[in-house]
């Protein structure tokens, strides 16, 4: 067995490992990386974050091409299966990886592929196709992200059951589709469907579609799933798949059965912790394999840090890459890390939604005098040339200070135009104020200049 030396030893490149590496490595530290699948870009860039944001683009574009009469003089509307688009996705991943893969070569960070797992608390075994290597470090930080959980009473070895990982490897365009599970996966998958041509059966165990967001905002994804053919259940709880030839049959403790080509599990993540011989330096994962961490990402023995999905909470690739750089910043003792904890939310269903702040629900619990402004995207200029009238940009503030206190928005291009509004949140003091968007030139036409249009709106609402 060869044994190897570093600083600084990671375990998964996904957007957590990554962040880590390169700010380990750009501070002089020695790296490695380990991957257990045989390319970079941990699960975000394979099963999870880009090819369901490539899917979702394509289908946009076959929804704008279906829908706009200016494209009538071209041809009737089209229709595409979902494994033609998944065809996109994966030259997507490929780029992807490429341009990761040169990341890791410039700042000198060797790479391992194969299984890691603790030997001790400095040194992790890593057994790759052909052998294994012992890597030896001052630190070691775990970033092996999480996979869809899945419960012994679902038979997920049945060809029409799928989680969100396997659904990449549908063979075919199912005619109607049941989504358990009504989270941001579960509701992205269900726009994407929807959006070709697929009749979706979207069960829900609560009575609101992404109680996290606010009201109005849940309220309008809602309706908007609806009027693409989606059914949403609420309240309801499976009692037993039952995967049948060419189907499922869905069995619901309401006594409902719901039957379709396909199923589709979202309901849940599981963190990658069980291979990695965590007993073997003292720590435990919880009953959804994550592991504990402190404000400095660092877990019960001191050397050791984790971050991104396998931690929990926000499970969000762009919150993963900066706990990964924050860990790596601990250990290197800079001024380079943070503990993240203003995370704009960023879901990409059909329209998009993304949010930052509190919410109205919030506001009134904790009886804080706020007030709301609104620009709706109908009334945008951008918006009409784009023929992307669906949608609003809503603010809240203080209506005595004018700080703002919660940026939510959906529509077009929702997930960018929020970086405005947290930008400003993020500013001290005075700095924080609704005045910004109305002293502010914006260009014209574009989506931004919807801030202006919501801080007026906000201000006339005063007194």
């Amino acid at each position: 067995m060869a044994v190897y030396n570093y600083d600084v030893v990671i375990l998964g490149s996904g957007p957590a490992g990554e962040g880590a590496a390169m700010n380990a490595a750009k501070a002089g530290r020695k790296v490695a990386v380990v991957e257990s699948r045989g390319v970079l870009g941990g699960n975000s860039t394979h099963l999870g974050t880009i090819p369901s944001k490539a899917l979702r683009h394509s289908v946009r574009q076959i929804l704008r091409f279906n829908t706009s009469s200016m494209f009538r003089q071209i041809g009737e509307p089209r229709w595409f299966s979902f494994p033609d688009v998944l065809k996109n996705a994966e030259s997507v991943i490929e780029r992807q990886v490429a341009s990761r893969t040169g990341y890791y070569a410039r700042n000198r960070i060797d790479v391992y592929f194969g299984t890691a797992s603790f030997a001790d608390e400095h040194s992790v075994d890593v057994v790759g196709p052909s052998r294994v290597e012992k890597l030896v470090a001052n630190e070691i930080i775990i970033a092996t992200g999480s996979r869809p959980y899945r419960p012994a009473d679902v038979d997920f070895t049945h060809p029409r059951i799928y989680d969100s990982d396997t659904i990449l490897s549908l063979s075919h365009t199912p005619r109607r589709l049941i989504i358990y599970g009504a989270g941001v996966i579960g509701c992205e998958y269900a726009s994407i469907f929807s959006g070709l041509g697929v009749l979706v059966d979207l069960i829900d165990n609560r009575n609101q579609l992404l109680s996290f967001l606010d009201d109005e905002i849940s309220d309008a994804l809602s309706y908007h799933l609806r009027n693409n053919n989606v059914l949403i259940r609420h309240n309801e709880e499976y009692e037993r798949v039952e995967g049948v030839d060419k189907g499922v049959i869905l069995h619901l403790k309401s006594g409902k059965k719901i039957k379709a080509d396909g199923f589709l599990w979202c309901n849940g993540r599981t963190g990658n912790t069980d291979q990695l011989g965590l007993e073997n330096v003292g720590l435990t994962a919880n009953g959804r394999g994550q592991i504990d961490v402190d404000e400095f990402y660092r877990t019960a023995v001191p050397n050791i840090y984790a971050a991104g999905d396998v931690i929990g909470w926000p499970s969000l690739a762009s919150a993963a890459y900066d706990q990964g750089r924050s860990a790596a910043g601990n250990i290197i003792d800079q001024d380079s890390w943070h503990f993240v904890d203003d995370v704009p939310t960023g879901i990409y269903t059909i329209p998009e939604i993304s949010s930052i702040g509190k919410t109205e629900r919030e506001l009134t619990e904790a009886k804080v005098p706020y007030e709301v402004g609104k620009a709706f995207f109908k009334s945008m200029a951008r918006a009409q040339i784009s023929n992307e009238p669906v949608g609003m940009l809503k603010i809240l503030f203080h209506r005595e200070t004018l700080a703002i206190l919660g940026v939510h928005c959906f529509g077009y291009q929702a997930s960018e135009i929020v970086h405005i509004g947290q930008a400003i949140m993020n500013q001290p003091g005075e700095a924080n104020t609704l005045k910004y968007f109305i002293n502010t030139t914006f260009n014209f036409p574009t989506m931004a200049e919807a801030y202006r249009v919501a801080a007026y709106d906000g201000l006339n609402r005063l007194f």
